[in-house]
């Protein structure tokens, strides 16, 4: 049992179980996706999608999702994270259940969207593993709220992506198209190596459904939290153990971005894995290993 990750006292403690206005239970004609969600709404009055496997006398571990993605991108570790810990998902604003305010987006707010979502369910302190924006979205959480967090886990990400310039073509390209069948191409193209995507793996499948399904709204104000940010001074804050993890044949957050943050994030380990953008699907064990062992301590 991993120390350090506690649960908030109250003579009422909340349960994600019974979160009474925080949640709502779908019936039974919902979509399979969707019998197993919660709800909860942040201050600024946007809906947020979670759901909980494993224990819950387990340590916390809290799984922060790609953009472009739901919760979901996590299913082929969700087996072996929910035998060591009560495993917490959400989709980000914007993504999957989760509403999709208008407007653009900050790296501020999806922070805090973590922290109000840890105060609904009355959680102190937890681990955090996200990828790519999630990976961002815990370079914030390191830095401003340090003490909810015991264990930080950074994966094929970036303190620093792209230009204003590119981002703003980009939000305006995805709001103008028709539909997401030009841009869910053009992520996976970035996210998969040619032999995936050329025998149309049913992995790829999925995260195209993923991304057919996005929000073309949502999607922008998630570029827009990418293209205000710029972490690369901020992140020496960071007190939190943390490992950073690479892809080397990564296009969108090279690996040189990671190298980067190892080696600014005092006393952090970097592992660098053959992968491009998505670690957790093109390797998955060795990206489990890697998570666990900074997890658990051991090989």
């Amino acid at each position: 049992m991993l120390h350090g990750i506690r649960r908030c006292k109250s003579k009422h403690p909340i349960r994600p179980c019974r979160l009474g206005a925080l949640k709502k239970r779908h019936s039974e004609e919902d979509a399979p996706q969707m019998k197993h969600l919660s709800f909860f709404t942040t201050g600024d009055g946007a809906r947020m999608a979670y759901r909980f496997d494993g224990d819950a006398d387990k340590p916390v571990l809290v799984l922060s999702n790609s953009i472009g993605t739901t919760l979901h991108m996590w299913d082929g570790q969700i087996s072996e994270l929910s035998r060591h810990f009560h495993v917490l998902r959400y989709d980000l604003r914007g993504h999957g259940a989760s509403s999709a305010p208008a407007g653009a987006y900050s790296m501020d707010r999806l922070g805090r969207d973590v922290i109000e979502l840890l105060d609904a369910l009355g959680i102190e302190r937890v681990h955090f593993l996200g990828l790519s924006l999630g990976g961002m979205i815990g370079q914030w959480l390191g830095i401003y709220a340090p003490e909810r967090i015991d264990r930080l886990i950074l994966s094929n990400t970036s303190p620093l992506l792209g230009t204003a310039d590119q981002f703003d073509q980009r939000i305006a390209s995805v709001l103008q198209a028709k539909d997401m069948v030009e841009t869910a191409e053009m992520f996976l193209g970035n996210w998969f190596p040619a032999r995936m995507l050329e025998a149309k793996e049913p992995v790829v499948e999925e995260f195209r459904a993923m991304l057919l399904a996005t929000d073309r709204q949502g999607l922008a104000g998630c570029y827009a939290a990418v293209r205000d940010m710029d972490l690369r001074r901020t992140i020496a804050l960071i007190p939190n153990p943390t490992l950073v993890i690479a892809g080397q044949y990564d296009t969108v957050t090279a690996a040189s971005h990671s190298e980067l943050i190892a080696a600014t994030v005092p006393g952090s380990t970097l592992v660098v894995l053959p992968a491009v953008h998505l670690s957790n699907v093109e390797y998955p064990a060795e990206f489990l290993g890697a998570v666990l062992e900074f997890l658990l301590g051991r090989t």
